[in-house]
């Protein structure tokens, strides 16, 4: 399987060699014309642990995941539009403004895309809770 690239740098810093990875588990999940959300959740939830670690919270590590799901609709195989609406929202928010996360953390905030506020997001889906 060929996968969308994945930023090895960002201004700089170097994007953790974990994180390709997660996001290529992420991928696979959506990819063919049936996804697979339980494993989608699974590959989501532990790419958001990660961006929520200490190791893993970098600007470098948001910005190329943010980056890897900025098109996902463009330059993808599949698109999310297979997707349950709920899902489509929060991917669309991943690459949205989680890029902010370590640079503008108040403007991530403000729209829900900390990895903390999206795992959240993603534990209630998975859940079937309602939005606090």
């Amino acid at each position: 399987m060929k996968y969308p690239s994945v930023l090895t740098s960002v201004d700089d810093e170097r994007v953790s060699p974990e994180l390709a990875p997660l996001l290529h588990a992420a991928y696979r999940s959506i990819q063919g014309h049936a996804p697979h959300l339980a494993d989608l959740q699974s590959a989501l939830r532990d790419l958001l642990k990660f961006l929520s670690s200490k190791n893993g919270r970098t600007n470098a590590n948001c910005s190329a995941t943010d980056s890897f799901f900025l098109d996902i609709d463009d330059q993808w195989e599949g698109t999310r539009e297979q997707l349950p609406e709920p899902y489509r929202d929060l991917l669309g928010d991943i690459g949205g403004c989680l890029h902010d996360t370590v640079s503008a953390p108040e403007m991530a905030e403000n729209f829900d895309s900390t990895p903390e506020q999206l795992l959240e997001r993603l534990e209630r889906l998975a859940t079937g809770a309602q939005p606090a």
